[in-house]
């Protein structure tokens, strides 16, 4: 009878071990969700936060449920473009300065972890992680341009342009959530979220983002009211008016105008160096080196530096003193960077990209909203290397996860 006690008892104390280690298991993937969703703003800690996240998956037996992700046209799209990446490098060289930007594509990857971790029970804390983070930034960006005068937030390294380009997806995401809530009060909640953060954004120098946000928002406008013509002029024309009356009452926005005069007076004077005669200039040495190599591209690593070396020769030397404007950095589009690395297979797996994206958004029953931020990506994308900024694209994907798992919660759609 002893004996069967000592059993017993043995087994009592090696089930308590397990729960044990279950709920430390369970607090440790909370607490990998919430620090990648509140501390991904400031890229050094991402060092940290990444590889914690992957532990995380890991010991939760992620890797048994990787096919899941696999099944997402998103995921194959991100895997995808990334074996192009590491493709071109086999008829690549590495720049002699060690820049590799392009190494910013594998952050997509992070998509698959935190959507492999995130169910109904650990939801609510990354999206409470998501929305501190945002708003605690927010904050910061606010304070710097309020009471520093300095725009971006130094503290975290955040340029201007990224700062603007949280705006414009807070503003996205506000004015979907308006279109698509029943609810009177929280309809009104999100049109005064949406009007304060374009007014700050109205504030930030970062003048084509702020275009990609105006194009964005007309465009969730048009499809969610396309059946209704009355109604969805009568929008549109409020958004352009609020946008005219930010546009004349910010200083900074029209200091940005005044100095997009000056680059086309100088463009006519046939000089480059100017933000928009940069862009134009590295757009056409783009162009012309994808025509040369359509379907390779010169390699992973090389765009940078064949700029450099072709602006010497290039139409009579026309844009040679450009480095002297602006470090080469990238070519200020996203389509021409990734058809400069690897050509036209990976400017078509960038559109299978944009286009996995928002079937992401339309399984979770979110399509209004998937239209409006991939909008967002494909405008920004125009006019700049908008994949690889190190936090936008981390945002979008985290958005991205939270809604394929929030749609369990809901019932209708948004019929787009």
């Amino acid at each position: 009878m002893r004996i069967a006690g000592e059993g017993m008892g043995s087994g009592g104390v090696l089930t308590s071990s397990i729960q044990s280690a279950v709920v430390k298991r369970e607090w440790l993937i909370r607490l990998a969700l919430i620090v990648v969703c509140t501390g991904f703003w400031y890229s050094p800690l991402n060092m940290v936060s990444f590889p914690l996240l992957v532990v995380a998956w890991i010991i939760d037996g992620g890797l048994r449920r990787l096919g899941r992700a696999i099944q997402l046209p998103l995921v194959q799209a991100m895997l995808l473009l990334c074996m192009l990446l590491l493709a071109g490098l086999s008829w690549s060289e590495l720049p002699p300065d060690g820049r590799m930007k392009w190494l910013k594509y594998f952050v997509l990857l992070m998509f698959i972890p935190f959507y492999l971790l995130l169910n109904r029970q650990r939801l609510p804390w990354a999206m409470g992680g998501l929305v501190a983070g945002y708003c605690g930034v927010l904050a910061m960006g606010v304070y710097q341009w309020q009471v520093s005068g300095v725009q971006g937030i130094p503290l975290l390294g955040m340029s201007y342009l990224s700062f603007s380009a949280m705006l414009g997806v807070g503003v996205i995401v506000a004015v979907s959530f308006v279109c698509t809530c029943q609810s009177v009060k929280w309809r009104l909640l999100g049109g005064i979220t949406a009007l304060v953060l374009i007014f700050v954004q109205f504030h930030q120098s970062g003048r084509i983002l702020l275009l990609a946000t105006f194009m964005s928002v007309l465009l969730l406008i048009f499809l969610r009211y396309r059946m209704v013509m009355k109604k969805m002029l009568v929008m549109a024309l409020s958004v352009v008016a609020m946008v005219v009356v930010f546009a004349t009452s910010s200083a900074v926005f029209q200091e940005r105008l005044g100095q997009l005069r000056s680059d086309i007076a100088l463009l006519q004077q046939g000089d480059y160096s100017s933000s928009l005669g940069y862009r134009l200039a590295m757009w056409d040495v783009g162009m012309h080196a994808i025509v040369e190599r359509p379907w390779t591209g010169y390699g992973t690593g090389i765009p940078a530096q064949y700029f450099e070396q072709a602006i010497v020769t290039y139409k009579d030397g026309l844009y040679k003193d450009l480095p002297e404007f602006q470090q080469t950095s990238h070519f200020h589009n996203d389509w021409i960077e990734i058809g400069m690395h690897i050509g036209i297979p990976g400017m078509m797996a960038l559109l299978f990209l944009f286009w996995g994206w928002h079937r992401a958004f339309r399984s979770g029953q979110a399509a209004l909203l998937g239209a409006g931020l991939v909008g967002f990506l494909f405008f920004a994308g125009l006019t700049d290397t908008f994949l690889i900024f190190s936090r936008t694209p981390v945002l979008l994907l985290l958005i991205t996860a939270m809604t394929l798992h929030w749609h369990e919660r809901t019932a209708k759609p948004d019929g787009i």
